[in-house]
């Protein structure tokens, strides 16, 4: 036997395994592995893009740069007209007036020609008389011209000049037009140059005029990092946060997780698997960004120290790593982790909106303000971004340091908290986060209503692993409400009252038996019933009793094969024994250990392994990759691991497939692969849940051979619903039926028991076997041979039965259990006269498991029908309908006394079980009078008038125009053969 792992070895182990797997699943899932890393690179040039947009619009402006020497204006030209926004064409670049006067006009000439850069043609410039001409042009006709200039001669050496525009600024398509620097100064420079040279006479004076702003530091400081970043590097962690809940709620929705804890996975080896695997991702993704930034040469990542953002980043994804396992704890369906990721995607970027402006991270604000608004990772992000978005706003800022993460910014004036603040938030709520998001996952229902209790982190047996014998120790919780108890009652047969009393008697006196692998104790399932409100109604349902008591012992080195049609509750027994499912009363210990207590659970899934009645698988691993997964679960040595999957592939013949993946399977070779999942390890308990559903006969054959190899050294309980199974494999057999145990012990009994007695197989000489005569009107034609029609006889007249199959080669008979005294001196006879008969072979067996089974679930379904007391319709032989109760045999019909049957008329129902097991009418006996033993219709009808319960029992009277109810007689006062 292998020495398993066991402690901290078995964790690490199980780490290793797990975070294989998450590389796995990533890896053949490139497409959102590669998001996950490089989403960064498109948001980054997204923000490169509206950077250089903005950075277009306020070209014109130095109020964002620190300007120490700025550039000299010299000697600017007169623009022409068509570069004024919003010019109407034709246009002229000015107009002036005082054209009485040949000096002005000279003067203008001048202006005209000597225009630095390109003379000005006579048809861009207009002139009038006077000043009030030119406003009444302008005011006639506006939009034509950018300026005006005005001349007037004082005396032979002073010329005054006025110089009209209009100076209110305009901007189109993000630009700025200024008019006074663009064109009032050209005009004003112009117009003195050409009057100074006019009046001291020298055309050559040189005249130059320059134009500087006054050196400032940035007036206004942005950052578009600072500003658009926040929104961009959330949606970047956002892509890691959605893969992450996805991936968890995947695994939970697909029962996968459930598997693995069913196998003995400790908690933390899932949480820690998944932590650094993100974590990974995280710090690829973080670094990236970094990078990216720095290669697109924003001053925020130039600046800013590398170190300092990096940790900002990974940090940052990092604790959403924490918050999406904790969101992950309320989630059921994977399909939700998009909507719940958008969602927090929406609310995220409205708060960080608000923190880029200041809130609630200013002076005056509220220490509890600003604690509760940090609890959301989005906003502590925004406000560090925005923190090195102001130390980087300029080219010539030193940005944050490493040095410097406890300061904050100089142009930050009203800062409250700092990028090292920033770093312990987000180290402390991602704690917070993980810790929760443990506990919650621990005490929130699962899909099947299992979870743990408040407190169940106080009780030692959880941190010791010790106990799980009692309820006590950390119990586990059934999230339901109240459920009325079952009624005590006693088993009907035999042999499940012996075991029933044997299992309460050595619970009752503490014994263990050491031979006993697993025992139950009163185990019961009750779902609570519904409660559905609609408009001024409100619909309740009953609870329903999926298991009802079960009280058995399965003893080591046997397969215990429990049976049971459709709903019989044996999937929901195993789901207790495995901790699937909550119990809701009573108990099963395995080797010991308590399935109602936690501490036990974790130490029964050490022991055990499951073949559950669906497969659980990853598609997108291989077999092989399924076996070297769960054997490290269950702690095989890892030098072992190897051989003993390459043993299991080959035991169940997908050596080949190895290397396939799952999903590719058909379903015979998954539930092969799932029989081998559940062998690995060695556990002493082996659960099958119809491990050969869909299986080929040479395969099941195959897969039956190896359970029967595994029975040594361990216990295995099978679940099926081939009775051929059952019949070969099952040391013991127990047939459960609507929740309760029917009957139990070995095939032969319950055949002798519960079959409808022997099958005699009469062969004959000289004839095919398996030849059989044509039909006519669906009959078979009786064999024509004398011997066939004398051994029928023999058979009638000695056993009084008939043959239930016949044909040319061969005849068969069902002989009753009560003949069986019989059938020793009648057998002797018939082989003394084979010879006489032309009989080749005679064989004698008991009736088939199937048979036994139908009977059992036959009489299950009956049960309950008369206890619900449900009405179903009979047609009469005569085209009446009377309604009776579901599953009664006998029945009165009302209004039958005549003189010649004064008690009445009665019919014997037929029933048989449709596809679903469910009781339907399948004829009636011809209508005979009810005997003298059975009182009277009248008698029946005034008891059932007087009594409720009877009423209950025998139908109700029709009343009107209603239906006619018939009366249930009692099976035990109708005599006569034809009624035995």
């Amino acid at each position: 036997m292998v020495e398993l792992n066991r402690g901290i070895p078995l964790l690490y182990q199980q780490f290793k395994a797990l975070f294989k797997k998450n590389i796995i699943l990533s890896w053949r899932n490139k497409r959102s592995t590669f998001l996950q890393i490089f989403s960064s690179l498109f948001f980054i040039f997204l923000i490169f893009v509206i950077d250089k947009a903005i950075t277009r619009r306020f070209d014109s402006t130095t109020s964002y740069n620190n300007v120490h020497d700025p550039e000299a204006l010299v000697f600017p030209p007169i623009p022409r007209c068509e570069e004024k926004f919003f010019i109407k064409e034709p246009c002229f670049d000015f107009v002036w007036s005082g054209n009485g006067t040949a000096k002005f006009e000279s003067i203008v000439n001048k202006i005209m020609l000597n225009n630095p850069g390109r003379p000005i043609p006579s048809n861009k410039v207009k002139s009038f008389r006077t000043p009030d001409d030119v406003d009444a042009w302008l005011f006639s006709d506006p939009m034509h011209c950018p300026g005006a200039l005005h001349f007037v001669e004082r005396n032979a050496t002073v010329i005054s000049y006025g110089i009209q525009t209009n100076s209110t600024s305009v901007s189109r398509r993000g630009q700025n037009e200024d008019p006074t620097l663009k064109f009032q100064i050209p005009l004003q420079i112009a117009a003195e140059r050409e009057i100074a040279r006019s009046l001291i006479g020298d055309p050559n004076f040189n005249w130059v005029v320059g134009f500087k702003e006054f050196a400032h530091p940035a007036v206004d400081t942005f950052s578009v990092v600072g500003m658009v970043g926040p929104t961009f590097f959330l949606a970047i962690a956002m892509f890691g946060f959605v893969f992450q809940i996805g991936s968890l709620v995947t695994e939970k929705e697909l029962k996968l997780r459930q598997a693995m804890s069913i196998m003995g996975l400790y908690e933390t080896s899932f949480w820690l698997s998944w932590l650094t695997w993100e974590g990974l991702i995280a710090l690829l993704s973080s670094l990236f960004t970094v990078l990216f930034g720095m290669m697109f040469q924003f001053n925020f990542f130039l600046h800013n120290s590398f170190v300092v953002l990096f940790l900002l980043f990974f940090l940052f994804q990092v604790n959403m790593i924490g918050y999406a396992f904790l969101i992950s704890t309320f989630i059921s369906k994977a399909s939700s982790a998009t909507s719940v990721g958008f969602s927090i995607f929406i609310i995220g970027f409205l708060t960080q909106l608000v923190t880029t402006f200041g809130f609630p991270y200013a002076e005056g604000t509220s220490i509890i303000l600003r604690t509760i608004w940090s609890l959301f990772p989005p906003n502590l992000l925004a406000t560090a971004l925005n923190q090195l978005g102001s130390a980087t706003a300029t080219s010539e800022d030193d940005g944050i340091s490493l040095s410097r993460i406890a300061e904050c910014p100089e142009s930050e004036l009203d800062c409250v908290i700092t990028i090292a603040d920033v770093y312990i938030w987000l180290m402390a709520t991602f704690l917070v986060w993980f810790i929760l998001a443990i506990y919650f996952d621990n005490i929130m229902p699962n899909s099947n209503g299992v979870r743990k209790s408040l407190f169940y982190f106080l009780k030692p047996g959880y941190w010791t692993g010790k106990g799980g014998g009692k309820v006590e120790e950390g119990g586990i919780c059934s999230c339901v409400g109240s459920i009325p108890p079952l009624e005590d009652t006693i088993p009907d047969d035999e042999d499940v009252r012996e075991e029933e009393n044997i299992v309460k008697q050595q619970a009752m006196e503490g014994f263990i038996d050491p031979n006993v692998s697993v025992q139950i104790r009163g185990l019961a399932k009750t779902y609570p019933g519904t409660t559905n409100i609609g408009c001024f109604k409100c619909k309740k349902t009953a609870p329903y009793h999926a298991v009802k008591g079960l009280w058995i012992n399965f003893p080591k080195d046997q397969l215990f094969c429990l049976l049971g049609p459709n709903g019989a509750g044996k999937t929901t027994a195993i789901n207790c024994l495995t901790g699937i499912t909550p119990v809701t009363a009573g108990d099963a210990l395995i080797h010991g250990y308590s399935v109602r207590s936690s501490v036990g659970m974790s130490n029964i899934r050490k022991i055990i392994g499951v073949c559950p009645q669906f497969d659980i698988l990853w598609d997108a691993l291989s077999g092989k990759e399924h076996l070297h997964l769960f054997a490290s679960i269950k702690g095989l040595p890892s030098s072992s691991i190897k051989s003993v999957a390459e043993n299991s592939l080959a035991e169940v013949k997908l050596t080949e497939a190895a290397n396939m993946r799952s999903g590719s399977y058909s379903g015979g070779m998954k539930r092969r692969l799932s029989v081998a999942i559940a062998l690995i390890g060695d556990p002493k308990l082996v659960i099958l849940d119809e491990p050969t559903t869909g299986m080929d006969p040479i395969t099941r054959r195959h897969v039956w051979d190896i359970i029967e190899n595994a029975k040594k050294g361990r216990a295995i309980v099978l679940t099926t619903h081939s009775m051929e199974e059952a019949d070969i494999l099952a040391d013991r057999i127990a047939i459960m039926a609507k929740g309760k145990l029917r009957c139990i012990g070995t095939s032969i009994r319950l055949k002798s028991r519960f079959g409808t007695g022997f099958i005699a197989n009469v062969s004959f000489t000289g004839s095919i076997p398996g030849q059989t005569p044509p039909n006519v009107n669906g009959s078979v034609v009786a064999a024509t041979e004398p011997r066939h029609e004398a051994v029928k006889q023999f058979f009638k007249s000695h056993l009084g039965v008939v043959p239930k199959e016949e044909n040319k080669a061969f005849l068969t008979f069902v002989i009753p259990h009560e003949k069986e005294g019989l059938l020793t001196n009648f057998f002797a006879e018939l082989q003394d006269r084979e010879r006489e008969f032309g009989i080749s072979d005679i064989q004698l067996g008991l009736t088939t498991l199937e048979e036994v089974f139908l009977n059992i679930a036959k009489k299950a379904e009956l049960e309950i029908a008369v206890a619900e007391g449900i009405l179903v319709t009979l047609t009469l032989t005569s085209g009446e309908s009377i309604e009776i109760p579901k599953g009664a045999r006998f029945v009165g019909i009302p209004g039958t006394e005549t003189t010649e049957n004064p008690r009445g008329l009665m019919v014997e129902v037929y029933w048989e079980q449709d596809e679903d097991g469910a009781l339907c009418i399948s004829g009636h006996s011809p209508e005979t009078p009810i005997p003298p033993t059975v009182q009277s219709l009248a008698s029946i009808r005034s008891n059932s008038q007087r009594s409720a319960s009877q009423r209950l029992q025998f139908g109700r009277t029709g009343t009107g125009t209603g239906p006619v109810h018939g009366f249930v007689i009692d099976p035990s006062d109708i005599e006569g053969p034809n009624h035995t």
